[in-house]
């Protein structure tokens, strides 16, 4: 008795995180010219974190509600830009991950209560 699986179709690979950190470098380093390393820090975190987030619910890319949740989850994060500054005598790494874990997630839940309100499945 022998099973046979038929080779399953390989799926190109997906570079999406690449494509993100390459499309961030340019943005940390205008920020940081500009402003200084902890705007560039905290802008880098947000960005990354937003574009996660709409990578992750790309299938919403059709409803202009959910551009318009993106654009006012960024539109409250600016302050943040002027507001947080990093501690300089710890690596920032420790820091860094758990703000945008937080930040990923906050997004996904606001985007996701955002979907429940505009959804048009009747309610039982």
């Amino acid at each position: 008795m022998s099973d046979y699986d038929p080779p399953k179709e390989k799926k190109p690979t997906d570079y999406t995180g690449l494509k993100i950190g390459a499309s961030l470098i340019p943005v940390f380093l205008l920020v940081a010219f500009f402003g200084n390393a902890d705007m560039a820090l905290t802008v880098w975190i947000v960005l990354g974190a937003t574009i996660v987030a709409v990578k992750i619910r790309w299938d919403l890319r059709r409803h202009i509600w959910f551009w318009v949740t993106i654009a006012l989850i960024l539109a409250l994060h600016v302050p943040l830009f002027f507001m947080v500054r990093w501690p300089q005598k710890t690596p920032t790494i420790i820091y860094v991950k758990p703000i945008g874990f937080a930040d990923f997630f906050i997004i996904l839940g606001a985007v996701g209560l955002v979907e429940r309100l505009f959804s048009k499945a009747p309610s039982s």
